[in-house]
């Protein structure tokens, strides 16, 4: 545990106060257009142009993801990148037979995992005290905050990678127990569900489908 304490605290506190003032300055909201390209008029793809993405693109999505909140900042996501043809046909395994050609043409396919051990980690990312007695012995609370707060992150990812100009396409239609036998085998890594990205071939959308209008999803009380 190396939690700051005293004037070091305090001071720490007030450079994080000034600097969430800095940014909140220097854009106070979004404008329509980054707007409708995270999410409004975003879209998830079916079908990927030839074009690889560079790896320090993929760093930059995770280190914009990284900083998105979780709970007691456990941070519980990890990313598999799939790129080579080996894993990809070790993954096209684990898939529905609609979805293989999805995966197997896409630049990179991320299977979003978490790690149900992630509390182990907590003196680090949450020095300020010991928060490990909350999940020790109590697999059923480490697996649900686990599931919660890397379901969390991985919006994250998907928001950050079309920030940074790439589109993506979630996919559930695949056994998370083969691809957890296949890539996590002894370790307390578990997969939530896959996520294709790249550069989208726009010529397999078609039209977006309705969502609920406010009314019809949200209520005051």
């Amino acid at each position: 545990m190396s939690a700051l304490t005293g004037d070091a605290l305090a001071q720490a506190r007030a450079e994080a106060q000034q600097a969430v003032r800095r940014v909140r300055a220097a854009c106070p909201r979004l404008d329509d257009a980054a707007i409708d390209l995270i999410l409004r008029d975003s879209r998830s793809h079916y079908a990927w142009q030839d074009k690889p993405v560079p790896r320090a693109l993929l760093e930059e999505i995770y280190d914009i993801t990284a900083n998105g909140p979780t709970s007691m900042n456990c941070c519980p996501a990890r990313f598999i990148f799939v790129e080579s043809a080996e894993a990809k046909e070790k993954l096209a395994r684990s898939l529905k037979a609609k979805n293989i050609d999805k995966m197997m043409s896409a630049p990179v396919t991320v299977i979003i995992a978490h790690d149900l051990d992630f509390w182990k980690e907590l003196p680090f990312l949450f020095p300020h005290e010991d928060r490990r007695p909350h999940f020790e012995g109590k697999p059923e609370h480490s697996e649900t905050t686990a599931f919660r707060n890397g379901t969390l992150q991985a919006a994250y990812f998907m928001i950050a990678a079309r920030a940074v100009g790439l589109d993506t396409g979630a996919m559930s239609g695949f056994s998370n127990k083969i691809v957890d036998e296949a890539f996590f085998d002894g370790t307390s890594l578990r997969s939530n569900f896959l996520l294709n990205i790249g550069y989208a071939d726009e010529t397999a959308l078609f039209q977006k489908l309705p969502r609920f209008p406010f009314d019809k999803a949200c209520k005051f009380v």
